[in-house]
C-alpha cells in the first residue's frame, strides 16, 4: 500500500511510499484510509522540527487528522465493516501515571505517551490503517465527507469542557465569547460555541477569502481590527486564543470581563521576546478572579463530545472549512500554503 512519510528531524524528506500492509491484532479494526487533515504539526514534522519515529525504525508515517471505513472487526466489538470511524491520536504511557490510568492521557505527566502520525507510533495518512477497537470513534455516516476534522474539533470540546470546569468555581453565565484566529481550530471554536447560545466574535487580520462569510453564516460576528478596540467593544467572559502570537496572548488577558477565562490552544514559537507589563497582569489576574488556562489534545470523551458536535453542525458548512482536497500521490501539494486556505486534506481513496 502506499503512506505519506518523513524522516524525522530531517527537512524535505517527505514522500509518498509503499509500506507493507498491516495486519490487525487481536482487538484490532482494519481500516481502510479515506482522508487525513493537515494541520500546523503536520507541518513541523515535514519542515524538520518535531516528530519522533517508531522504535527501531526512521520513518514516521504521518497523519493525525483520521478518517476511514471499516474493513474487518473484532468478533462482539461494536464496529462492523462499512462503519466509518476515527482513529484516537494519542496512547496512554505504559507505566502508567495517575492521569493516564485514568483514561486522562490528554493530561499525561511524565511525557511517556505516544502519538499517531506524531510520536512513536505511525500515523494514519496511508491506504489502510489499523487501530485498537477501544481507540477508535464511530461517526454517523452523513459525515463522511467532513469526519477528518473530528480530531481538530475534540481540540475544541476539551477547551470549552475546561473553561466550563474552571468557570464552575463560582457562579458562571458567560455571555460574550472572543474566539482569536479563524483557522480550523478558531471556527470549531466559535462553533461549539454557537451551539452553546452564546454571543460569539472570531478576531482574524484577513479581510478577503472565505473566513469572514463562514463566521457571519455561522451566526456569528466578524472582526479585523486591533485586539484592543474589539475587547473594549465586546468585554469577552471567555478568550479562546487559537493563534499562539505572543503579543496577542497577553492582549487577550488583559480584555477580559471581570472574571473572565482565557483558555490558550495556539502554540507559540519559542524565541520571541515581549515587553509586557507583568504587575499590570498579575493585578488584573488577581483583583478580576480571572483566570488563564491551556489545553492541547483530547480523551475519548471529548471525541464523543466532538462526534455529537459535528453530528448537529450544517454541515455545508462544515464542508466550506476544507478548502483543497489534495490526492494521496501528490501528497507533497497540501504543505505548502495557497491563498484562501483553511483545511486542506489529503485523500487516501479516490471515492473520497
Amino acid at each position: 500500500m502506499r503512506a505519506v512519510a518523513v524522516h524525522p528531524l530531517t527537512a524535505g524528506s517527505l514522500e509518498v511510499r509503499d509500506v507493507p500492509d498491516p495486519v490487525p491484532h487481536q482487538g484490532e479494526l482494519l481500516v481502510g484510509g479515506l482522508a487525513v487533515g493537515v494541520c500546523g504539526t503536520d507541518k513541523e514534522i515535514v519542515a524538520g522540527e518535531y516528530g519522533w519515529a517508531p522504535p527501531g525504525h526512521d520513518r514516521l508515517v504521518l497523519g493525525h487528522e483520521s478518517l476511514g471505513r471499516v474493513r474487518t472487526a473484532p468478533p462482539n466489538s461494536e464496529f462492523q465493516a462499512g462503519d466509518l470511524v476515527v482513529g484516537v491520536v494519542r496512547r496512554p504511557d505504559p507505566v502508567p501515571c495517575g492521569a493516564c490510568a485514568r483514561g486522562e492521557f490528554d493530561m499525561c505527566r511524565n511525557g511517556r505517551y505516544t502519538e499517531r502520525g506524531i510520536k512513536e507510533h505511525d500515523g494514519y495518512a496511508s491506504q489502510l490503517w489499523t487501530v485498537e477497537s477501544d481507540y477508535a470513534v464511530k461517526l454517523d455516516p452523513a459525515l463522511e465527507p467532513v469526519g477528518m476534522l473530528l480530531e481538530p474539533t475534540t481540540v475544541v470540546a476539551k477547551a470549552w469542557e475546561q473553561i466550563e470546569r474552571v468557570g464552575s468555581r463560582a457562579w458562571f453565565e458567560p455571555r460574550r465569547v472572543l474566539v482569536t484566529g479563524a483557522g480550523p481550530i478558531g471556527l470549531l471554536a466559535a462553533l461549539l460555541g454557537v451551539q452553546r447560545g452564546l454571543d460569539v466574535h472570531v478576531l482574524d487580520r484577513v479581510t478577503a477569502g472565505p473566513k469572514p462569510a463562514l463566521v457571519k453564516d455561522l451566526g456569528a460576528t466578524y472582526h479585523s481590527e486591533d485586539i484592543d478596540q474589539v475587547t473594549s467593544q465586546v468585554v469577552p467572559d471567555v478568550v479562546i486564543e487559537a493563534t499562539g502570537v505572543g503579543q496577542l496572548v497577553f492582549d487577550a488577558m488583559a480584555g477580559t470581563a471581570t472574571y473572565g477565562i482565557v483558555c490558550l490552544t495556539g502554540v507559540s514559537a519559542k524565541g520571541r521576546r515581549l515587553s509586557v507589563d507583568a504587575g499590570t497582569i498579575n493585578r488584573e489576574l488577581v483583583l478580576e478572579n480571572d483566570a488563564v488556562v491551556g489545553s492541547v489534545n483530547a480523551n475519548l470523551r471529548h471525541y464523543r463530545q466532538a462526534a455529537d458536535a459535528l453530528a448537529k453542525a450544517d454541515r455545508g458548512w462544515l464542508e466550506r472549512m476544507i478548502t483543497r482536497r489534495v490526492p494521496l500521490e501528490r501528497a507533497a501539494e497540501a504543505f505548502t500554503a495557497q491563498d484562501g486556505d483553511i483545511k486542506v486534506i489529503i485523500t487516501l481513496d479516490e471515492g473520497c
